[in-house]
Parts: structure tokens; sequence; C-alpha cells
């Protein structure tokens, strides 16, 4: 099938569509519309056996042991692994009987369209107040695009609210890699009305594994591996997961890196003349009077990064690889030249 050119618009990270758009861009396309490491992981020797059988239970509770860890769950009982976190969603909007989804936006479109296909009638949140009364109340920490974090503090108050009312709070921590540790409600799962999830490939930068981790208490995380079944997570992935997510060593050094690389990169759109609006050390949010001409004068360069329709000034910029580092700066400087030319 032959991809919508504004699929890259939705979520990003199509280089099909961005063919489409830009068929006369230089290549390659250097795609900055996601939020993923751009320096993934180093994979490991991988034996031939995590190929040719299929994975054992074992080894996936295991794993679900390793994340339980990694993320500060309570124990493995706590964790379901998942081929991605995207497969979740419709899983987790399901554990609520179907009623007001109450999403604090604006956020990653995908809650609402698993909201909304597992019956619930979704509405829309700018504020934490706004999600009490909810039936099901999504919050995204740090929040996609614009790196917002909503506190422990009235998460937990959220979640007490909720369970006076048999609600359910799911809190997406798909970036919480890069976040501060104490606003995760990873440590909260024993309750029964939380559900947390994890992202693997985003900081990892290997989304193309497809894993992705829910933590929440035993009796839901039950109910969540029934549903998705045996083998839902590949060997390969359960293989180089447990590897990462024990690498103390390069986990640290990464955060620091990336944390400085944003830094950097945070100069060099401001002095092409757009306003950082916020974001986390894997994305930044900048505002420009005119993005819609800015995405297309990157795209033209073959630089593909997020636009939005429901917010004509946003653009989100991953952060470049240190190898893209030197093309990326000049396009933008261009672009800076572009914009001050307009502006007279």
């Amino acid at each position: 099938m032959i991809p919508r050119p504004d699929a890259l618009l939705e979520h990003g990270g199509d280089l099909g569509a961005a063919r489409q758009l830009f068929p006369e861009a230089p290549q390659p396309f250097i795609d900055l519309s996601t939020g993923i490491n751009p320096d993934s992981y180093p994979l490991p020797p991988l034996s031939r056996d995590v190929f040719a059988q299929l994975p054992h239970s074992a080894a996936q509770w295991r794993l679900s042991a390793i994340a339980a860890q990694a993320y500060g769950a309570p124990s493995a009982a706590h964790v379901v692994c998942a081929p991605g976190s995207q497969i979740l969603l419709p899983l987790v909007a399901g554990l609520a009987s179907p009623g007001r989804a109450v999403i604090l936006g604006p956020t990653y479109s995908e809650h609402a369209r698993a909201a909304a296909h597992a019956g619930h009638a979704v509405l829309d949140a700018r504020e934490v107040n706004e999600l009490h009364g909810a039936d099901l109340a999504i919050v995204v920490n740090p929040n996609n695009p614009d790196g917002r974090i909503i506190s422990k503090e009235k998460l937990l108050a959220l979640r007490h609210e909720l369970n006076v009312r048999r609600g359910l709070l799911v809190v997406d921590e798909a970036f919480m890699d890069v976040g501060p540790p104490e606003a995760s409600l990873a440590g909260e799962t024993e309750h029964g009305n939380v559900v947390v999830l994890r992202s693997f490939g985003k900081f990892f930068g290997l989304p193309g594994l497809r894993l992705g981790f829910a933590l929440a208490a035993p009796a839901i995380i039950a109910k969540l591996k029934s549903a998705i079944g045996p083998w839902g997570v590949s060997g390969p992935a359960i293989a180089i997961a447990e590897r990462a997510l024990t690498d103390a060593a390069w986990i640290d050094a990464t955060r620091v890196r990336l944390l400085r690389g944003a830094e950097t990169f945070d100069r060099v759109i401001g002095n092409a003349g757009l306003e950082i609006a916020g974001g986390t050390s894997l994305f930044r949010l900048a505002r420009a009077r005119d993005a819609r001409q800015v995405f297309q004068h990157l795209g033209a360069n073959g630089i593909i990064v997020r636009l939005f329709h429901e917010q004509p000034t946003w653009l989100r910029f991953g952060i470049p690889s240190e190898a893209d580092w030197h093309r990326v700066g000049s396009v933008l400087a261009a672009v800076g030249r572009l914009l001050r030319k307009a502006a007279g």
C-alpha cells in the first residue's frame, strides 16, 4: 500500500510518505520526525536459538523481573511484556467499562483512538483537575510533544479520586527514561486502578524490536497477559532487552549525552529564529509563526520534522545523530535567513 503523505504529519517516522511529499529532496533523508535516540544501543551477538526456537515462558518472566527492577515496579508479577507499547493501548483502555475517557492534551493521538475503539466517549482536557470524574483518565508523562511533567503528588491525588469511583488511571511514561525519576508512578502499581506504560525502543534507539511494558497490579497484569497470549515478545527482543536494561554504564552515559545534545540543539534551533516551547532530551518542541513554511523548507532539503495540524505554529524536532549535526545545522541556518528575509 502506498503511504499517504499526511501519514508523516500524523505520527512522523514514515520515510515513504516523506518521499511522496518531497520527491526532489536530497537523499538520504534525515528523519527528525520522531523522538527516538539516534545513537542506538549496540546490538550484542545473538545465539541462533533465539531465532530458531519459540521464546520460553521463563525467559519472558526473567525479562519481566529485569524490567521491574529497571523501572521501579514492585516485582515481575507487576509487569507484562508486549510487542511494543502501542499494542497495549486498546487493551489497557478496555480494562475500564465503556464510559468517559478524559485525556490530558494535547498529546499522542493514538490514546484517543484506542479509547474510542474500546467504546469510550473521548474528551480532551488541558488541566489535571479536569480528569477528575473520568472512568478512564490518561496522562502522558513526560508529555509528547511539549515535555510537560505532572508531579507524582498530583497523579496520586487523581488516582485516589478515581479509585473511589472505580475509575482507571493510565500513565504513559514512554519518555520517562529521560524524565525525572521522582515523577514516575511505576512504584505505585500495587494499587488496582493504575497502569503505567513504558517503551523500550525510544530511549534505546531500537523501535524496530517492538518491545514495551505495562506495569500494574498482578490482577491487571494477568488480564493483559491473557489478552496478548503466549509468545507475545520475540526471542531476539528478550535477549537484547535483558542486556540493555541492565547496562547501567550505557544508560547513564546516554542520559548525559542526550541532555547535552538537546542543549546544543536548542541553540541551533534558536539561532534559526525559532522559539523553544518545550520537549525532552529526545525531542524538542519549537514555535514558528509559519511552521508549515519551515517544514516545507526543511523537507525540500531532506530533513523531516513533525508538523501538527491542530497546532499550526508547532514543530517537533528529534535530536540529530552526531553524523547529521553539520547538515542539519546548515539547513537550519538557511531557514533562519529565510525567516529574517520574510520578516523584512
